[in-house]
């Protein structure tokens, strides 16, 4: 039964996606926040359809720290659904891809659209240097950028080694930072077609202040505070 659930999920997403992608593309001259505001929809009606086809929902816990300006917002990683839930609380955003991403028919051609910052991971150097360049340049337009800093999905319940790259940016521009914790691994785990029935918790702490301090204290604070959200959620 889950498996047909986890189907129909997925027909209903990629027929939506197939959609609001071709509408984007012919309106491809518009301004970057008007293709924003369609594309963004897909998200939108992911979380619905989830809700319906697989009975899963989510609660939010701090939405009052959502800054009003644009900031780097870092999250841990464990599923496709934070892809697709940030979109639903946070304000226009975009983020670091890899660019195998854009290959993918339809999907990747969505992504083009929305001006993400696409990197190479076989080349670390260069990619954190596009990171930091281009992060800045997204937030001074006013996008918030959001950061993956494990680099890849985890495990439901595990967490990876956090990389520089988004405190990085913040240092740059003087912005601040914004961590984020979610279970989504528990509901939709990683490298998973069937996706289970349950309610993802997402907590949003307190914006931090990138100045006055070096990129690796940051980020280990970050880190830190994710790993005791991690075990209050999880208990």
């Amino acid at each position: 039964m889950l498996f047909l659930r986890s189907l129909l999920y997925f027909l209903g997403s990629t027929i939506a996606l197939i959609i609001l992608v071709g509408i984007a593309l012919v309106l491809f001259f518009t301004p970057l926040r008007v293709r924003y505001a369609i594309l963004s929809k897909w998200s939108v009606f992911c979380m619905w359809w989830l809700r319906i086809t697989l009975n899963i929902e989510f609660e939010v816990i701090g939405r009052e720290n959502i800054p009003n300006q644009a900031c780097v917002i870092i999250s841990n990683h464990q599923s496709t659904w934070e892809t697709l839930a940030l979109q639903t609380i946070f304000p226009h955003q975009t983020w670091v891809l890899k660019q195998e991403l854009q290959w993918i028919p339809v999907f990747g051609w969505g992504l083009s659209l929305l001006k993400p910052i696409i990197i190479n991971r076989g080349e670390k150097l260069k990619a954190l240097k596009k990171v930091i360049k281009q992060g800045a340049d997204r937030l001074k337009e006013g996008i918030f950028v959001v950061i993956f800093p494990e680099g890849t999905r985890q495990p439901y319940g595990q967490l990876g080694k956090y990389q520089n790259g988004g405190v990085a940016i913040a240092k740059k521009t003087g912005c601040d930072v914004t961590p984020v914790y979610h279970n989504a691994g528990k509901v939709w785990p990683k490298g998973s077609f069937i996706k289970y029935p349950g309610t993802v918790t997402l907590t949003i702490g307190n914006p931090i202040n990138s100045e006055g301090r070096s990129a690796s204290e940051l980020t280990k604070e970050i880190r830190d505070w994710t790993q005791a959200q991690s075990l209050i959620i999880n208990e």
